[in-house]
């Protein structure tokens, strides 16, 4: 890659060169920590996930993924001198909690040493509460599909947040409950790999609930900024037909509206109810009220765009759109539907909170040749996705930071470890670490803008 190359460069004048705009990179526990045995952590529906033959890639796990756990001060050294402000990590549930619900000092200390390196290199820390690995245990009494799990999470976050309150820049107690809903419970294709709607909007109420109820215990606890990060697609309809416009209301009332609305407007979106007939969400008196409760900003994950069409009946079908763009996972690459829907959303929700991007990343078949990993697409993904994040912030929307994904390659859930998103490259059978071109042009970008 020549240094003039695709630069990371928004515009003159764009909100993104102000010091406060804050630029970090993400991770979760399972894709990177490893140590699944290690100082007294407990099972995941993950771990149980990924020992069923033919439910991942090669039949992979993240039993080792990135030895974060044992390898975490280098890792964060490498952050800083990438020239971030910002990690956004993720508490392993089953690593903080025994399987009676008492704190695991040895699991929680992993995670104050962790936060001894941010602080040692002046990095702002970003807690996920909940990135999708349940312990196996609360999953053996009905996981999600129980009301029960909500409160258990709330206490989870009450023991986190007391532990750690005061070093924490913000609070996630949820990352992309549409994953754990929707992939886990309606399509399987996640952990704990069950297949029906109607366990879908049982499975996501709880996950709401627990928000809400998490949030009350974060705050009790802790003056930091409290929220929850959804992932969105830009939906767009394959034709004009009333079937395929209807068809893409749905879909975006699957994929966007099922998380926000609840959490900004206090109701499930109505296409819903003719998506998925007879399939409602076991709402009882006071939620919506706890569910609803102001957050004080809201993260938002975007990869691709997704062109639907009508199913003939009362759901809808992905089209794929020939001679576009796409990353290893076949994604088509859209930034403008980024864009788009910040503005949606400010339209859509007169209370948006400040809105943070808290993942934005892509695949791609990544090799090291002679020290170096050329990923010239990713660097031209994260350029272009940057000017629509700066072109919504020019619109109005109340946008104060971005968090790439991924730092590290790393286990990518179903798909094993066939999928690379890191902008830093890990040769899994060495765990050597080597930063793509991408990292480097990030580093150049955050050099100038200091």
């Amino acid at each position: 890659m020549q240094d003039d190359a695709l630069p990371l460069a928004p515009p003159a004048g764009s909100a993104m060169w102000r010091p406060e705009f804050i630029f970090g990179a993400a991770t979760a526990a399972y894709q990177i920590e490893g140590a699944v045995d290690e100082d007294g952590r407990v099972p995941s529906i993950w771990d149980t996930f990924c020992a069923i033959p033919g439910r991942v890639h090669a039949g992979d796990s993240g039993a080792v993924a990135c030895d974060h756990y044992h390898r975490y001060a280098a890792d964060i050294a490498l952050l800083a001198r990438l020239g971030f402000g910002a990690y956004r990590f993720s508490i392993a549930w089953p690593r903080v909690l025994d399987d009676q619900g008492r704190v695991n000092e040895r699991g929680l200390d992993f995670y104050r040493r962790l936060l001894d390196e941010l602080d040692a290199h002046a990095l702002q820390a970003f807690v996920t509460l909940y990135h999708w690995d349940l312990p196996q245990h609360v999953q053996d009494r009905g996981g999600w599909l129980e009301r029960d799990t909500a409160q258990r999470f709330a206490e989870m976050a009450d023991r986190v947040s007391r532990a750690l309150a005061g070093r924490v820049r913000g609070w996630m107690t949820l990352n992309e409950p549409w994953c754990s809903a929707y992939l886990g419970h309606v399509e399987g294709r996640h952990a704990p790999g069950l297949a029906d709607e109607s366990l879908g909007m049982r499975a996501m109420h709880h996950l709401l609930l627990g928000h809400g109820l998490a949030m009350q215990a974060v705050r009790a606890n802790d003056a930091a900024p409290v929220g929850l990060v959804t992932n969105v697609n830009a939906v767009t309809p394959a034709s004009e037909s009333p079937a395929d416009l209807v068809a893409s209301e749905r879909a975006a009332a699957s994929v966007n509206h099922w998380v926000l609305d609840p959490l900004l407007l206090g109701r499930y979106p109505e296409p819903l109810a003719q998506l998925w007939p007879g399939a409602q969400a076991p709402v009882r008196a006071g939620d919506m009220a706890t569910i609803s409760a102001p957050m004080d900003f809201v993260g938002i994950n975007y990869y691709f765009r997704s062109i639907v069409a009508s199913d003939g009946g009362h759901g809808y079908l992905e089209r794929w759109l020939p001679n576009v763009e796409r990353t290893q996972m076949g994604w088509e690459v859209h930034p403008e539907g980024l864009r788009d829907l910040l503005l949606e959303f400010a339209r859509r929700y007169p209370n948006l909170p400040p809105v943070y991007i808290t993942e934005n990343g892509m695949a791609s078949d990544d090799r090291v040749a002679d020290g170096r990993v050329h990923d010239a697409q990713r660097i031209g993904y994260f350029a272009r996705h940057l000017e629509a994040v700066d072109q919504a912030m020019r619109a109005g929307v109340d946008v104060r930071g971005y968090f790439a994904w991924s730092l590290l390659d790393n286990f990518e859930w179903s798909y094993g470890y066939d999928k690379r998103f890191g902008i830093v490259h890990v040769d899994y059978a060495t765990q050597a670490r080597t930063p793509k071109d991408s990292a480097l042009e990030f580093a150049r970008f955050l050099a100038r803008r200091t």
